[in-house]
C-alpha cells in the first residue's frame, strides 16, 4: 500500500551553479569542479615581473599548458587549448566544459626575472558530477510503519533527513547503493519530511507532507488474501457436491432399471 503523500514542495539548492572557483595559491590544495561546468583557479596574485609555467601532471611526466612572461601569456598546443583562458591581470586560470580527464595533478612553477626557479605550487583537481534533484518514494509496512526512499544521481551523494524541521532520529537507516538511501519511520509519525542530498559540488532538497500509515494495513491485506482463499474453497466444494449428486442419481437410476431388464429376460 502506498503511503499518503501531500503537496510536493521542492527547495532547490545550488544544483545549477556549474561555475566553481578555488584558491590554489597554497601548495597541496585540493580543488573541485562540476562535470561539464567551468572552474576558476586562482594561481597567483599578479604575474608582473615574474615568469610562470603551468603544467598538468607530476614532475616526472608533465605537459606544459601555458607560459607567462612580462605581462604576456602563451598558450601551448594541448588537447585543452580551446577550453582554457588565463587572466594575466589577476593570475586566474579558467577551464571550460570540464571532462573527467581534466582531473589530476597540476603544477605552477615561478621563475625570477633572471630565470632562477623560486617556487613550485602543486594542486589536485577533481571533476565530479553534481547531484540531481532528489526523488521520494514511500510504502506502508506492517504495524503502521512507513518506508521512505530518497534517490539522486551524481558523484558521492550524502543524505540527511528532517521531519518538521527536526533531524529524524526515530528511524532505521538501510544502507544501499550510492544513489539511494532508505529510512523507516515508526508508527504514528507524520508531517513535512525533507530529504537533503549533497556532495562537494552542490546540494538539493525535496520535501513532502506525509500522513501516517494505517496500523492494520498488513492485517487488511492478510484478510483480503484469506477471503480469496475461502472463495476458492467454496467454489471447489460446490463442484464436489454437484458431482456427488450426479453420481448418486446415476446409481439410483441403475438400481431401478436392472430388475426390469432381468424379468424381460426370463
Amino acid at each position: 500500500m502506498e503511503a499518503v503523500l501531500g503537496l510536493l514542495v521542492i527547495s532547490a539548492g545550488v544544483s545549477h551553479g556549474l561555475e566553481t572557483s578555488c584558491d590554489a595559491r597554497e601548495d597541496g590544495c585540493q580543488c573541485y569542479a562540476a562535470l561539464g561546468g567551468t572552474v576558476y583557479l586562482q594561481l597567483t596574485e599578479t604575474t608582473a615581473y615574474n615568469q610562470y609555467s603551468f603544467y598538468k601532471g607530476s614532475t616526472g611526466a608533465r605537459t606544459e599548458i601555458l607560459k607567462t612572461k612580462n605581462d604576456k601569456w602563451v598558450m601551448r598546443d594541448t588537447p585543452i587549448k580551446d577550453r582554457v583562458h588565463f587572466f594575466i591581470n589577476n593570475g586566474t586560470f579558467r577551464l571550460n566544459n570540464t571532462i573527467r580527464n581534466d582531473s589530476g595533478e597540476y603544477l605552477l612553477e615561478k621563475l625570477e626575472s633572471d630565470g632562477r626557479l623560486s617556487g613550485i605550487i602543486g594542486l589536485q583537481l577533481f571533476i565530479e558530477a553534481p547531484v540531481s534533484s532528489p526523488q521520494l518514494s514511500s510504502e506502508c509496512l506492517s504495524h503502521g510503519e512507513m518506508k521512505v526512499s530518497c534517490s539522486s544521481e551524481g558523484d558521492g551523494p550524502q543524505y540527511s533527513w528532517t521531519l518538521d524541521g527536526q533531524t529524524v532520529r526515530d528511524t532505521e537507516t538501510s544502507p544501499g547503493e550510492e544513489t539511494n538511501t532508505t529510512i523507516t519511520l515508526k508508527k504514528g509519525l507524520s508531517g513535512d519530511l525533507t530529504c537533503t542530498v549533497r556532495n562537494t559540488i552542490n546540494s538539493d532538497t525535496v520535501s513532502r507532507r506525509i500522513s501516517h500509515c494505517p496500523e492494520h494495513s498488513a492485517e487488511i491485506s492478510s484478510w483480503a488474501r484469506s477471503g480469496f482463499n475461502v472463495f476458492v474453497y467454496f467454489q471447489l466444494a460446490e463442484v464436489f457436491i454437484l458431482l456427488t449428486i450426479c453420481l448418486g442419481s446415476y446409481c439410483f437410476y441403475k438400481k431401478k432399471t436392472c430388475p426390469q431388464e432381468q424379468d424381460d429376460g426370463e
